[in-house]
């Protein structure tokens, strides 16, 4: 009667979704990017700064050229399932990376369901990061002893891959 039963540690779990609008000039641009991320997620989205100034495109340090927003917790899984259903339910497995992150953009902000089209803030793509966890990883981002993650506990695209299929019912081109 041996049993195997995984690990507690071993569990992945969706740590956060980072939805980003670049819009590339400040001002009105930056008001109506962050009313459709609000729109989109109901929480309060930051501006971004440029890092360095871009003499062609008009760009000094500092100004403000995009918008973005961090969900995390039970709303990141229910926004999750939302942008997945935005995008078909399937999912590009050249999209993930060997950290447990995966990246997608969506070309018009209205495809998500529950979003309406707002004739103000009119029609914005945004790129999505979803970042996967085990349990002990919070140790690469404390302030004292920083630990790096140990290679077997990291996660590897297809185990990020097998999860958002078992957790999320995607499909994996």
């Amino acid at each position: 009667m041996s049993q195997t039963t995984e690990s507690p540690m071993r569990k992945i779990s969706l740590e956060k979704i980072v939805m980003n609008m670049g819009v590339g000039k400040s001002g009105d641009a930056i008001e109506i990017a962050k009313n459709a991320l609000h729109q989109i997620a109901g929480k309060k989205p930051s501006s971004r700064n440029a890092r360095e100034t871009q003499r062609d495109w008009g760009i000094r340090k500092g100004e403000a050229i995009g918008a973005a927003v961090t969900i995390r917790g039970e709303d990141a899984v229910a926004l999750a399932k939302r942008l997945f259903e935005a995008k078909g339910n399937i999912v590009k497995g050249k999209s993930f990376d060997n950290f447990g992150n995966y990246s997608f953009g969506i070309n018009e902000h209205i495809d998500i369901p529950g979003v309406k089209y707002d004739p103000h803030i009119g029609i914005l793509g945004l790129g999505i990061s979803m970042t996967l966890a085990r349990p002990g990883f919070g140790i690469r981002k404390r302030s004292k002893h920083k630990v790096s993650i140990g290679k077997a506990h990291t996660i590897s695209s297809q185990e990020a891959k097998d999860y958002l299929v078992k957790e999320f019912g995607v499909t994996v081109e």
